[in-house]
């Protein structure tokens, strides 16, 4: 069953005349990933970015699998009487735009998925699952208290920050997460799975691969160009998994470098 998801919308300039933007984030992600890219995009085109389900502001709810998340995104785009879209997922929400534009190709005019392919992944965030329960267990009053707890999980301070992204505080101060840090560790085995669908999406998409990423091999762009057959793969040189946000202006320029050469066949 789908659920309304959070989204944030920045209206379509008086310009505009191309497909509206829609960004879906990764794992732990949310809209608010986006603050800086949507400031770019919003000067040419409309852009929705959405909270997928048990993150951000979006409502928590059982069920991680592709199909259902790929349906909530659908449900927005029906609201917001967007027929057709360019869409743009990173990580997991690579996956769920994959899924919506195989499953709904005729809604997508264009498809960009940034480092993530549509192959099973192994499990890999135990540490970071970990790092969410020893917060909730500190029950911490401040950041600092908080970004102690996760360290004993997770050394690296980058993803430390990234986490705390989700954090908020309740009436009595005490900093928790807005995440649904259950619904999401009972179906992580569906968020590491293939995304949905059973036909290639046969419109234009870019693939987009961090240089120190591993979560693109070689092999997976055999899988590319069979789930992704008009697909191109550009790799963003200096940047690792959150390639939007280390190599943020890289990202931008591929991007509309994309999308502009599309619109010029079109």
């Amino acid at each position: 069953m789908s659920i309304e998801l959070h989204y944030v919308d920045s209206g379509a300039p008086e310009q505009a005349e191309t497909s509206p933007l829609v960004v879906l984030h990764g794992l732990f992600g949310s809209a608010d990933n986006w603050r800086s890219h949507i400031k770019h995009w919003r000067q040419t085109r409309r852009v929705v970015a959405m909270d997928l389900r048990n993150h951000g502001r979006s409502p928590h709810a059982p069920g991680m699998h592709y199909e259902d998340m790929a349906a909530d995104v659908l449900g927005v785009l029906d609201r917001l009487d967007i027929r057709q879209c360019d869409l743009l997922g990173h990580s997991m929400g690579g996956k769920v735009a994959m899924t919506l534009a195989r499953r709904h190709p005729e809604r997508i005019a264009r498809l960009i998925v940034a480092d993530i392919a549509p192959v099973a992944y192994e499990h890999g965030h135990n540490d970071v699952f970990q790092a969410h329960r020893l917060v909730e267990d500190a029950l911490p009053e401040s950041r600092k208290e908080a970004d102690d707890a996760m360290a004993e999980a997770v050394d690296d301070r980058t993803t430390r920050q990234f986490l705390a992204t989700n954090l908020v505080r309740d009436d009595q101060g005490i900093l928790g997460w807005r995440v649904g840090l259950d619904f999401i560790e009972e179906g992580y085995s569906d968020i590491v799975a293939p995304p949905g669908g059973d036909t290639p999406y046969k419109g234009p998409t870019l693939v987009l691969r961090g240089e120190r990423s591993s979560y693109i091999t070689d092999d997976a762009l055999l899988v590319i160009a069979e789930i992704m057959p008009e697909s191109r793969v550009d790799t963003i040189s200096g940047a690792g998994h959150w390639l939007h946000a280390e190599q943020p202006e890289a990202f931008l320029k591929a991007i509309d470098t994309f999308l502009k050469d599309q619109s010029k066949k079109g």
